[in-house]
């Protein structure tokens, strides 16, 4: 049993590391889909900028993930490849457009229009994908998706298109937003550009204020159509959710005192906490209510096997991409955008 839970929690990990990374890569296809008025491409610079790098390295963690379940607990993700088919094509779709259109747009369009093109399907893409992994993360936990001896039953809509679905969806678009929004203003404050340090920290505001009314609003619902979700989160893991609910609060003060860095961590610590406690309250569910950590893993040494596996990996996968992001997002020269942006000013 401790095997199982340790795997669990790897995995558990790596949709956390996709939301704090991956995510801020959607919502700044978010923000450049609103980016409008006489500074709009000046605010998709500093987005294409700052994703430029290591956008196609966070999809790392979604990698994982599949893998992960399909060797550790494959009852797991063969019920959501057949109950959630239908939005995890379309999310996949969203992810490989997300990264198609990017590339083309900052990479091969030589036109105003065909960037303009590019561009808006990078933000469609980017829109649509973290609401349909949302809702879905909603499906499995409203336990409307059943296995029994190795047949799925589940309706192909309604569990991901019910209200609580719905809202948890917007509550995961809404994160992305927030996260972007952070994560762009620290790379402005990099770029010491006060104008978009002021435009990105009132987006980073907005969208913080819009997640917590998701949040309740799912609460509000989880009772009724999350019953096992909703015990968790007032039993078990109510101490984590009103620690990550305070921490909200401490972000959203940074953001006001103007402290960008320290917002930046205190963000990255309310997804955790966000994410570990929806993790915890599910225990020792990982698809309520038949598929159960212990019922649904892999022969031991089977997890031993992938358990070491994870560690190596780890081993040369985390140095990595630490480099990555200390040669792309360490100090640097100032670049040519805040010159752009000095001469359109």
């Amino acid at each position: 049993m401790v095997l199982d839970y340790v795997v669990i929690t790897i995995l558990w990990g790596s949709i956390i590391a996709f939301a704090v990374l991956g995510g801020a890569d959607f919502g700044g296809g978010v923000w450049a889909l609103l980016a409008v008025g006489p500074r709009a491409r000046r605010q998709q610079e500093l987005i294409e900028h700052a994703i430029g790098p290591v956008w196609e390295a966070n999809n790392v963690w979604l990698i994982y993930l599949v893998v992960g379940l399909l060797t550790a607990f494959p009852p797991v993700a063969y019920t959501l490849a057949i109950a959630l088919f239908i939005p995890f094509v379309l999310a996949l779709i969203g992810v490989v457009m997300r990264g198609a259109s990017f590339a083309f747009e900052t990479h091969i369009a030589n036109s105003v229009k065909l960037r303009q093109a590019w561009g808006k399907g990078f933000s469609a893409a980017s829109t649509i994908t973290p609401f349909l992994l949302g809702a879905a993360a909603a499906a499995v936990a409203s336990g409307q998706i059943h296995y029994n001896n190795g047949a799925v039953q589940a309706d192909r809509f309604l569990p991901w298109l019910s209200p609580f679905a719905l809202v948890i969806g917007a509550l995961a678009l809404t994160l992305c937003a927030t996260i972007a929004a952070v994560y762009l203003t620290v790379e402005a404050q990099g770029n010491h550009d006060q104008e978009m340090m002021a435009a990105f920290r009132r987006r980073a505001l907005y969208a913080g204020a819009v997640t917590a009314l998701f949040g309740f609003v799912g609460l509000l619902l989880a009772p009724s159509e999350a019953p096992v979700i909703w015990f968790g989160l007032t039993h078990h893991a109510l101490p984590l959710l009103l620690l990550t609910m305070l921490v909200g609060v401490v972000t959203a003060g940074c953001l006001y005192k103007r402290r960008y860095q320290a917002a930046r961590i205190m963000v990255v610590a309310m997804t955790v906490g966000l994410l570990g406690a929806w993790g915890l309250a599910q225990v020792p569910y990982i698809v309520p209510p038949d598929l159960t950590v212990t019922n649904a893993a892999s022969p031991q040494v089977t997890l031993a096997e992938f358990l070491g596996v994870a560690i190596v990996g780890m081993a040369i996968l985390l140095p990595s991409l630490a480099f990555l992001f200390r040669v792309f997002k360490g100090k640097r020269p100032e670049p040519a955008l805040h010159g752009r942006a000095l001469d359109e000013a």
